[in-house]
């Protein structure tokens, strides 16, 4: 690939020292992996800063460069807060006003790693198993235009497509979204888009391209003006690209990087031949619940996790929760899962995290498939309580009508939401469930076919509607059981 003079000259200072290329530049990312790198920099060196790539909006990108790309991090936990400089990121861009300049990046053989923090419906993948969604916008257009990439599954088959054809070595594709299986999920879809141009292309990708998977954990909510003073003291001068998170992280990395990798292990990752049974403790514990409290606490009107959390009708919900969702882990995981659940409630509570129900409660439609309905599927087939999991459904299901029990309206924000908009029309829950299975297909096979987890999400969100959330709760049927657990010993 020809580079232009021009850009010649800017990649060749923006890659200065840097081996990773990282898309999605949010807050996540500044507290979790550009942290970890940092650390691993200070401790064993090395060029493995990071080019981070804002997707569409710049500001985050402009922040960061406005400022020399360091920022700070504050660490919130129960004893107060502490601060830290992050120099990690020596460069940013931003694909939405810059893609030619993100795709010669990814092409330039300095580039080792890409990593990525895009969310559940940022790659244009359907879930659960990463196949390619051609009716989502931004792979249709790439799929036409191979060769000028917008979303993040094309530029990668372009930038791969590009360094094959120049004889360059493959980056590692690492995945740090809440996906089960990120790493095959992602790898599907990539092989997915190359192969509906160019099957050799894919045939060269599926031989020569790392998809490790991952496992990420770290409360980081979005930042707020508390955050931007705090970081003010500590930085001495007002820090626009600041965040904010627990102190508490967790990086679990399937290792295969063939063109190597920075010593994360020194900032306390763990590399592990098997990264599953640490994901779906995380998704159907920390994740599950989370997803429970935010549309509890949406509806019941408390703004923050910790808010929610001071409320023990919810309080009680998220316990009987972790307890089903522990109950579906394999037995043999080297995690005491009662302390698991107990560190979590203690992490939701904490008083300085200023976490916002709403920003929890986006994109269910996306999250609920690993989060809840994957752990309802295997407790149906142990013969284990389902009941938290359709109450969860049917919370969800109560919140896509857009209103709080006391009647303030909110917009919903999902990738499915003028779909979802239609079962705030129904006044039966038999109805609004049979239209969630049938016209918007939400539940795998397993679940939609099965009569009591019918039974258990019509019952929880027939008292929704009937009495509202609260008494809904207060109704909770660890006294109302389906046929099938009426039916256990």
């Amino acid at each position: 690939m020809t580079v232009p003079r021009e850009q010649a000259m800017r990649l060749r200072t923006a890659l200065e020292g840097v081996g990773i290329l990282h898309l999605g530049l949010g807050a996540f990312h500044k507290s979790h992996q550009a942290v970890y790198t940092h650390q691993a920099l200070q401790s064993v060196g090395g060029d493995w800063g990071i080019l981070a790539v804002a997707l569409r909006n710049c500001a985050s990108a402009d922040a960061l460069a406005a400022q020399d790309h360091r920022y700070t991090l504050i660490l919130r936990g129960a004893s107060g807060s502490t601060a830290q400089t992050i120099g990690s990121i020596k460069s940013t861009a931003c694909l939405s006003r810059e893609p030619d300049f993100v795709l010669a990046a990814l092409c330039d053989a300095r580039i080792k790693v890409v990593t990525i923090t895009v969310t559940e419906k940022g790659y244009g993948l359907r879930l659960p198993d990463g196949a390619l969604d051609i009716g989502t916008p931004v792979i249709a257009r790439d799929l036409a235009t191979p060769a000028e990439p917008r979303g993040v599954v094309g530029l990668l088959v372009e930038a791969l497509r590009r360094r094959r054809a120049a004889g360059q070595a493959a980056f590692a594709i690492v995945s740090c979204d809440n996906i089960a299986s990120n790493g095959a999920f992602l790898r599907k879809g990539v092989l997915g888009f190359a192969s509906r141009h160019d099957p050799a292309l894919a045939s060269w990708i599926a031989a020569n391209v790392a998809f490790p998977a991952t496992m990420v954990d770290r409360i980081t909510p979005a930042p707020t003006e508390k955050t931007f003073l705090d970081a003010a003291h500590h930085a001495g001068v007002r820090d626009k690209a600041a965040v904010e998170a627990e102190a508490f992280h967790q990086w679990v990395i399937e290792d295969s990087f063939p063109q190597g990798r920075p010593a994360w292990e020194v900032a306390g990752a763990v590399f592990t031949a098997d990264v599953a049974p640490y994901e779906k403790m995380k998704l159907r514990m920390l994740n599950g619940a989370h997803s429970l409290i935010a549309y509890l606490g949406v509806l019941l009107g408390h703004r923050h996790v910790r808010d929610a959390m001071a409320d023990p009708d919810i309080l009680a919900s998220v316990k009987r929760h972790l307890g089903a969702a522990a109950a579906t882990l394999n037995p043999g995981l080297s995690v005491d899962l009662q302390d698991y659940a107990a560190q979590l409630i203690a992490r939701f509570r904490t008083p300085d995290i200023a976490h916002e129900t709403r920003q929890i409660a986006m994109d269910g439609s996306q999250k609920l498939p690993h989060r809840i309905y994957a752990p309802a599927s295997d407790a149906l087939r142990a013969k284990q309580s389902i009941q938290p999991f359709a109450l969860a459904t049917a919370v969800w299901l109560y919140h896509c009508r857009g209103r709080t029990d006391s009647g303030t309206q909110y917009d919903l924000i999902d990738p499915r939401a003028a779909e979802l908009a239609k079962l705030a029309t129904f006044a039966r829950a038999e109805d609004a469930v049979d239209h969630a299975k049938s016209a918007l297909d939400l539940f795998p096979a397993d679940l939609a076919t099965h009569p009591d987890w019918t039974e258990a999400v019509v019952r929880s969100l027939q008292a929704c509607l009937d009495h509202g959330v609260r008494r809904a709760l207060t109704l909770h049927p660890s006294n109302i059981r389906t046929r099938e657990e009426t039916a256990m010993p």
